[in-house]
């Protein structure tokens, strides 16, 4: 049978791993212009890859055991992340009406940089850009924060200053 332990390092390496995906993909559509459709793609292959190695272990094994874990530090632990995960639901708005816009006006295939986002989005297009910024960022914040707290957890949880020796 596998122990509680060996889950959790697998969840904690499973969520460990995301990072450098959140990171590439950042990196990769914030460096990379124009955003054709296939920059796109390219980047949300690795932001949805992070994404699935954050939100399985969450929804397959965090969620189910926190009432059996109803201490401070885990419900500190799943406050953070439920922000991280509304605000990327609140970015999540931004990137549909900015996705909707660019994807009227064929900007994915047929990029014209004489075209501005706020052209084509009408007068709401720098609000919407604002919500992904701020939900993107956000994320990211809550998510570092979670992961933290989450770490901290397992040291305590599964005694691993004791198992190296420390």
């Amino acid at each position: 049978m596998v122990t509680d332990r060996v889950i959790a390092t697998v969840v904690l390496v499973a969520v460990t791993a995301s990072f450098p995906c959140f990171f590439y993909g950042a990196w990769y559509i914030i460096e990379t212009e124009p955003v054709t459709w296939s920059v796109l793609m390219h980047h949300l292959k690795f932001v949805v890859t992070g994404l699935v190695l954050t939100t399985v272990p969450m929804l397959v094994w965090m969620a189910p055991r926190l009432l059996d874990q109803f201490g401070s530090f885990a419900m500190v632990h799943a406050f953070l992340g439920a922000q991280a995960y509304a605000l990327l639901a609140f970015g999540f708005t931004g990137i549909v009406r900015i996705f909707t816009a660019k994807r009227r006006h064929d900007l994915y295939n047929d990029y014209d940089e004489d075209v501005l986002l706020d052209e084509i989005g009408g007068d709401r297009m720098s609000h919407w850009r604002s919500r992904l910024r701020i939900g993107v960022f956000g994320y990211v914040i809550f998510w570092v924060l979670a992961y933290g707290a989450g770490v901290a957890r397992y040291v305590l949880r599964y005694d691993v200053l004791e198992l190296v020796g420390l």
